[in-house]
């Protein structure tokens, strides 16, 4: 189970990445024509979020991170996905730093997860 859950924090990290470079060409007017695919490494994101918290309850982390990270992912997609309705005009810039916060809430969870969970699987020998 440790392999997997590194190999999903890995995956996470890495898209992670990629969603920064776009939020940043986003952010200063370019690449508009890829926020399908940001959109959907989001949802990736959060789908590893959720795995990560679903390995860290078999693992015994605290059922109150496992939730966290359930709500939170949830949270991350409904902002997301309705974030271009929200607050339009001059005030939408609070949505766009909210949903970065957001992301960054979230992979951090997920890194936390993770690293709570190896810790009360046995060490490798």
């Amino acid at each position: 189970m440790r392999s997997t859950i590194t190999a999903i924090q890995m995956g996470i990290r890495a898209a992670f990445v990629v969603q920064l470079a776009l939020g940043l060409a986003f952010w200063t007017g370019n690449a508009l024509g890829l926020v399908d695919l940001h959109q959907l490494i989001g949802i990736l994101i959060v789908l590893g979020l959720w795995t990560q918290a679903v390995l860290a309850a078999r693992a015994g982390v605290q059922p109150g991170m496992v939730a966290a990270a359930a709500v939170w992912g949830l949270v991350v997609i409904v902002v997301g996905l309705t974030q271009r309705d929200l607050l339009p005009g001059s005030a939408h810039v609070v949505i766009e730093v909210l949903h970065l916060l957001l992301g960054v809430g979230a992979v951090g969870l997920a890194e936390r997860l993770a690293t709570s969970a190896k810790a009360r699987l046995a060490p490798v020998a």
